[in-house]
């Protein structure tokens, strides 16, 4: 089921007409809503709380060491510094979803 009109990425505008399509909210207050789901999600991950979201997956930060890397045009060694990242891990049911539309 193709949602939004590009093949390869959706915006938070094409989640925006999606939602506005099957709800039949005005725009704006979906805006708001969209606006505020993400703001949330960002502000417990800064705060390094995992965003569990029921069928559709885990959203957690990682703390990744530092270690020694190459630059591959001058294949120079550097020191990449500890850091942290987000990281995502599908549900099992959004895993199956994607799976089964794969065939």
């Amino acid at each position: 089921m193709n949602c939004y009109v590009k093949e390869e990425e959706m915006t938070k505008a094409d989640l925006v007409n999606f939602i506005f399509e099957r709800v039949g909210l005005p725009k704006t207050e979906i805006q708001k809503i969209v606006e505020t789901v993400f703001e949330t999600m960002k502000e417990a991950l800064v705060e390094e709380e995992v965003v569990k979201i029921s069928g559709f997956g885990v959203f957690t930060v990682r703390k990744k060491g530092s270690r020694i890397g190459r630059n591959p045009k001058t294949m120079q060694t550097v020191e990449i510094k500890p850091r942290k990242v987000v990281s995502f891990r599908a549900s099992e049911q959004l895993k199956k979803i994607i799976k089964k539309n794969m065939s």
